[in-house]
C-alpha cells in the first residue's frame, strides 16, 4: 500500500501488481497533497490464459489528499481512509476499492475463443486491508507491505468475486535508483470460473474446444503473479519530477482454470509481460 512519503509506480498492464515506494528522510516534511501519474506500455496476454500477446497502454496514479492515500494496481483503484503521518514507520492501511475487468471483451486474437463470444466487463467494487513497514533488511527505507483485497461483480457479469492477497517489496539502491517485487494471488468464486473458463454445449459446437465445466464447480485459487520493477529517476530525486521504469512479470494460471480449453488447447497456462514507462511527480 501507499503511504505518503514513498514513489509508487504499479505495472501499466492489467495483469500485474507491482510497487516502486520510496520514502524520505524522517526529517523531511511531506505535503498532505500529492500526485504522481505514470503513463507507459506494455505486452501482455490478449486474454487470461492467452499464448497471443498485444501491446496495451497503461496510466496509473498515486497520490494523497489531507494524507490520505490513494492509489491503482493495474484497473484496480484503492482508496486509504488511514492518514498517514512523516516519522512513521509502521503504516496500517484501510478503505474501499474499484475494478473494471475487461478479460475476454475484445482483442482475442484465437479464431476458437473468439467464436466463444466477447464477455462483458466486470464492475467490482470491495475493500482492502493491510500492512506495510519500512526500515526492514537493506537500509532505514526499503519496505516490505502485505495487502489483501476482496471484490464483488455488481455488473452482472461473473456475478461473483475476488480476493488477492499481495506482497510487495522495495529497496531504494539511491535517492536515484529503486528496485521492486511483488507476488499475489487471485482466490475467486464459483461463478468467476465458470464465466471466464467453463464452455457449454453450444460454446464447444462453435469453437471446436470441448465442453468442460470444471472451473466453476468450486472455489479456488486461480492465478498467481509475481513482477519485477526499476525505477531511475530523471530529475535526481525520486520523489519529485521525471523518472522512467520497466517492468517485467510472470503469471501462472492454477488448478481446473489451467486445465480448461481456453488455456490447455487454445492458450498457454504460463502468462509473461513487460513493459516501459514514464512518471511524473508533482
Amino acid at each position: 500500500m501507499n503511504k505518503c512519503r514513498r514513489f509508487s509506480i504499479s505495472s501499466v498492464a492489467v495483469v500485474l501488481a507491482a510497487t516502486l515506494p520510496l520514502p524520505s528522510t524522517a526529517q523531511e516534511t511531506s505535503p498532505s497533497n500529492e500526485l504522481t501519474v505514470a503513463v507507459g506500455a506494455g505486452i501482455v496476454p490478449s486474454y487470461e490464459g492467452s499464448d497471443d500477446y498485444s501491446v496495451t497502454p497503461g496510466v496509473l496514479v498515486r497520490g494523497k489528499v489531507a494524507n490520505m492515500p490513494f492509489f491503482s494496481r493495474g484497473t484496480n483503484l484503492f482508496v486509504d481512509l488511514v492518514p498517514n503521518h512523516d516519522g512513521q514507520t509502521l503504516d496500517l492501511g484501510l478503505g474501499p476499492v474499484v475494478n473494471l475487468r475487461s478479460n475476454r471483451t475484445s482483442h482475442i486474437k484465437d479464431d476458437r475463443v473468439k467464436a466463444l463470444g466477447e464477455l462483458d466487463r466486470a464492475i467490482e467494487v470491495g475493500g482492502w486491508a493491510g500492512i506495510a513497514k519500512t526500515g526492514i533488511l537493506t537500509s532505514d527505507y526499503d519496505n516490505l507491505s502485505f495487502r489483501v483485497a476482496w471484490l464483488k461483480d455488481v455488473g452482472g457479469a461473473h456475478k461473483s468475486y475476488v480476493v488477492t492477497p499481495a506482497i510487495e517489496y522495495s529497496m531504494p539502491l539511491s535517492q536515484t535508483t529503486l528496485v521492486g517485487l511483488s507476488v499475489s494471488a487471485d482466490y475467486v468464486g464459483k461463478g468467476y470460473g465458470r464465466y471466464y473458463y467453463d464452455i457449454d454445449i453450444a460454446g464447444s459446437q462453435a469453437s471446436g474446444l470441448g465442453v468442460y465445466g470444471a472451473a466453476g464447480d468450486k472455489a479456488g485459487f486461480a492465478k498467481l503473479n509475481i513482477g519485477l520493477v526499476a525505477a531511475q529517476s530523471l530529475s535526481g530525486d525520486l520523489r519529485k519530477g521525471w523518472a522512467v521504469f520497466a517492468l517485467g512479470g510472470y503469471g501462472r494460471i492454477l488448478g481446473d482454470y489451467a486445465r480448461s480449453p481456453i488455456v490447455r488447447s487454445a492458450g498457454d497456462r504460463n502468462q509473461w509481460l513487460g513493459g516501459l514507462g514514464v512518471a511524473y511527480t508533482f
